[in-house]
């Protein structure tokens, strides 16, 4: 079957970018289902996607914000350390940030796609591996150098022609504190990956290479003109705008992000230049986590459903001077940065591109992913555990609709863990699930409200927190009243006490964690 190729062929065009995403939301359905950990099986916490022979992302599964711009690079630096020796069977395992990860809890796997001996695309899938080793339980510390944060993994065959290296898998299971929960996990993204391959080779057996890579062409080419589109459609200028993380978990001070986007004609530049320079404590970004947000949010302001793919980025020049708080450079502690850092990029985008665009953008939601991991001895089943947690919060209002409560919102888009999940798998009980009522901030449509979430302690256990908005409010749009912050607090023996954004803590059994994540901003005067 042949057909007019170029964007007159709506029909055409919309088949195949669901027939490209079907494969990833494919190889997603099997990750889950096969994996081990509630991290993965209940929260979701992972992105499958698929790449055309350059490298270039065709489609991604509706999976992690925070995935979407920064997996390419993943495909890119495998590329670059095999070279031309990548050949059927293999499977490229990494996680090293400096070298196209993001933090190192994300494990990615890349494998290059073989039609008749001719290499015709990647697939790859992206989890949060609830532990890969380090200073505390959940591989997410407030580090002061990316050592401490676990084992770095830089992109090596994990499986050479289809074979398991298996003195890498030895080494990665004997530096992690749960090896048979990561075992499982791994063996569930090999699963997916062959999933997404099989599924790849049977469009270019159906359709032909010709025409499925001229498909691909199309859908890239579609997603940029969509993009040159909106930024047409928004008035000529420089919109800036400045925002900060409360500190970096080691000072406290706040940690400055400034951004000036520059729109003129169908092109935009992000310069961060201004920012912070990289810090001591884990809330550093590499770039790879500063491209995905800058993709979220453009992707956002279109609207449609257009194809989640490389194109979106094509129009858009990102400028991040190197060593600043959005491209740290090695040793820098990264932990933090994949999944706070990145909201607060988001933060400071959608507050410039507010002037540019105030019919379209929210008010600033919660701001943090309110980030909880939980180690120690789990005595019912004799043997270590690690758990980690997102935890929701308020959304912002919106130009004619209040911001919802209580849901993740921007760079993350995971779930919960189930209260019957998490009682089951680990030595806690959740005392208190709720929406933190009065939360979101008033205006003409309120913020949502945040979540409070009680955990009682069955066991002594470390806890390490690294969340945000818990000093600066998320701010209001149009007049509207910010978000409240957030809170954590320890209550032991009935008394309450405060705890600090992040840090790493040693809780007792009977002792109750208290997570009261922040609301959303308000739009618009209050009546």
């Amino acid at each position: 079957m042949q057909a007019d190729l170029n964007r007159d062929d709506p029909v055409g065009l919309e088949i195949f970018k669901h027939l490209f995403a079907s494969v990833a939301e494919e190889m997603g359905v099997v990750l889950r289902k096969s994996s081990f950990s509630p991290n993965i099986k209940e929260r979701r916490d992972f992105s499958c996607a698929i790449f055309d022979v350059a490298g270039q992302m065709i489609a991604q599964a509706a999976h992690i914000p925070v995935h979407l711009g920064s997996m390419p690079l993943s495909v890119a630096a495998a590329v670059k350390h095999f070279k031309t020796s990548l050949e059927p069977g293999d499977v490229i395992l990494l996680n090293d940030p400096y070298q196209g990860g993001t933090h190192l809890s994300d494990l990615t796997m890349v494998s290059p796609v073989f039609y008749q001996n001719e290499q015709i695309g990647f697939v790859a899938s992206r989890a949060h591996h609830a532990d890969v080793g380090g200073m505390t339980p959940g591989s997410m510390p407030v580090s002061q150098e990316i050592y401490q944060e676990g084992l770095i993994i830089p992109p090596v065959k994990l499986m050479a022609q289809g074979q398991m290296n298996q003195a890498v898998l030895d080494i990665i299971l004997a530096n992690v504190r749960t090896p048979q929960e990561r075992l499982g996990d791994l063996k569930a993204q090999l699963a997916a990956n062959a999933r997404g391959t099989l599924r790849f080779v049977e469009l270019v057996s159906r359709y032909g290479l010709e025409e499925i890579s001229q498909r691909m062409s199309a859908l890239l080419a579609y997603t940029e003109y969509m993009t040159r589109n909106l930024l047409a459609k928004l008035p000529d200028g420089n919109y800036r705008f400045c925002d900060a993380l409360d500190n970096d978990g080691v000072s406290r001070q706040p940690v400055p992000i400034c951004v000036r986007v520059t729109v003129l004609g169908d092109q935009a530049e992000v310069d961060f230049s201004g920012s912070a320079v990289q810090q001591k404590g884990s809330v550093n970004a590499v770039l790879a986590i500063t491209l995905s947000a800058v993709y979220y949010v453009f992707r956002c302001l279109i609207g449609l459903d257009v194809p989640n793919n490389a194109g979106c980025l094509a129009p858009i020049r990102v400028i991040a001077p190197e060593g600043c708080v959005v491209n740290a450079v090695r040793p820098a502690p990264v932990a933090g940065g994949n999944v706070e850092t990145s909201q607060r990029i988001v933060d400071v985008l959608f507050g410039a591109l507010a002037q540019a665009a105030p019919h379209l953008v929210p008010a600033a939601s919660q701001g943090s992913m309110n980030n909880v991991t939980i180690g120690g001895w789990d005595q019912r089943k004799n043997q270590p555990f690690a758990y980690y947690e997102t935890i929701g919060g308020g959304m912002g209002g919106r130009p004619g609709k209040p911001g919802p409560a209580a849901l993740h919102s921007h760079m993350t888009n995971t779930l919960n863990t189930p209260v019957e999940a998490l009682e089951f798998a680990y030595p806690l009980r959740v005392l208190c699930y709720a929406v933190r009522t009065g939360s979101g901030g008033a205006g003409a449509f309120a913020g949502g409200d945040g979540i409070r979430r009680d955990m009682q302690m069955l066991v002594n256990v470390q806890v390490t927190l690294l969340s945000e908005r818990r000093v600066i409010q998320p701010y209001g749009l149009a007049g509207g009243a910010p978000g409240a912050t957030g809170e954590n607090v320890l209550i032991r023996n009935g008394i309450e006490t405060l705890l600090p954004g992040k840090g790493s803590f040693q809780l007792e059994g009977g002792d109750v964690l208290s997570i009261r994540t922040p609301g959303g901003g308000g739009w618009g005067k209050p009546d």
